[in-house]
């Protein structure tokens, strides 16, 4: 089933703020040691600890980085990522966020070519732990919607490395056009640049809280102390409830008429390898009556840019169309059974947590079938009438329909 995550910006939100709730919620502490090591940074120290602020608990994470001579370049910051042995989506959304903060630098400081962007504070082993290791985080937690309160921003004068600017920071301001923002008396930055990128680039949709089965509860404290507010994030993780999920995803597609028939099954694969729900061809009679084919593959937003990516890299297409729409889709689960010793998976689709669909695994099938010599239609009738017997028991939705 579809597992959300909502962000509760009581006191705003940082990018150790947002670990420290990722973590307090069952996040691993080796995701983000192995993160921290696969981005190559020299004298990064993270510790994780319980605080207290009045009667709440919560984790607080503190990053110590070694000071740099000078600043990065927004280039240097994308290699770094782009060599990190990183999962790929991860590796996607870190990159589409280092370009939301050059996109907004460049903005303020009047620079038309991003790789003349410097990133100045911006540009630190912090901002690289804060955004790759949330987006791994997020990843091992098996969020697939992240969903936000408005955010509350304060007035008053932060501290930049060229001299004292207006909070919110005009680099946060850039990145959070298009958010809710909700004005309160509490003064300083509540919202990071960092978590600005990173909010901009994760978040589907800003308002109440979705209907949902609350699972747990994270709690990350930031280190500075409001009178107004306790300085904490909340993230609520759960799973949706009520009607089925009505979810933006993105439809790309190329038109293919130089393309070895042969590569298009890789050019697939590789779209699923990137983030991709479902992909198909559509034969195509091209301009000059030469025959073509058209590749259409689904994705969710966040997976917009690595499979465009992976339609560029192995297609010959100078080009990727894509449009948003909207879909409503079952809750799934998945169940085993088990056909002349051997364990098939069953695919169960469910509206408002009853059964409306049943289906074996085509491939399970083919290959007990292989094996035993009967025919796969044999195969799987014995494998569907197994999985609706067993379907007297309760079914629980454990992973969102692919």
């Amino acid at each position: 089933m579809t597992r959300i995550a909502y962000l509760d910006p009581v006191g705003g939100i940082s990018g150790d703020m947002l670990l420290a709730a990722l973590l307090d919620a069952g996040g691993d502490r080796s995701v983000v040691d192995d993160t921290v090591e696969s981005l190559r940074l020299e004298g990064v120290e993270l510790s994780v600890e319980r605080t207290s602020l009045g009667d709440l608990s919560a984790t607080q994470v503190t990053l110590r980085v070694a000071e740099r001579a000078e600043a990065r370049s927004a280039t240097s910051m994308l290699s770094i990522v782009a060599e990190a042995s990183l999962p790929e989506r991860c590796r996607s959304l870190a990159i589409e966020t280092l370009h939301r903060l050059a996109r907004a630098e460049a903005e303020i400081h009047g620079v038309t070519d991003l790789d003349d962007v410097v990133l100045h504070e911006l540009g630190g082993d912090d901002t690289l732990v804060d955004i790759c290791c949330a987006f791994a985080l997020l990843d091992t937690l098996k969020v697939d919607r992240v969903v936000s309160a408005p955010l509350p921003v304060g007035r008053g004068v932060v501290a930049g490395s060229h001299g004292p600017l207006p909070a919110p920071a005009p680099a946060t301001l850039s990145l959070l056009r298009g958010v809710p923002l909700e004005g309160v008396a509490t003064p300083g930055e509540l919202v990071t640049p960092t978590a600005a990128a990173i909010v901009s680039t994760v978040v589907e949709a800003f308002g109440e809280l979705p209907p949902m089965m609350l699972e747990t509860v994270g709690v990350g404290a930031g280190s500075a102390r409001h009178r107004d507010r306790p300085n904490v994030l909340r993230v609520l993780f759960g799973t949706p409830t009520a009607e089925p999920a009505r979810g933006e995803i993105v439809l790309l597609e190329a038109n293919l008429d130089d393309l070895t028939p042969e590569l298009a099954p890789d050019a697939q694969d590789a779209c699923v390898a990137a983030g991709a729900i479902d992909t198909w061809l559509t034969p195509l009679q091209m301009k000059k009556g030469r025959p073509g084919f058209m590749l259409s593959v689904l994705a969710r937003p966040a997976a917009e840019r690595s499979v465009a990516e992976a339609l560029l890299r192995h297609t010959s297409t100078l080009g990727v169309r894509v449009q948003r729409v909207l879909r409503y889709e079952l809750d799934r689960a998945t169940r085993e059974v088990t056909v002349d010793g051997r364990t098939i998976r069953v695919k169960i689709g469910l509206l408002r947590g009853r059964v409306v669909n049943v289906a074996p695994e085509h491939d399970d099938c083919a290959a007990i079938a292989r094996d035993v010599g009967r025919p796969v239609k044999e195969v799987w009738a014995e494998a569907l009438a197994a999985a609706r017997a067993a379907l007297e028991a309760p079914v629980e939705s454990d992973e969102l329909t692919r």
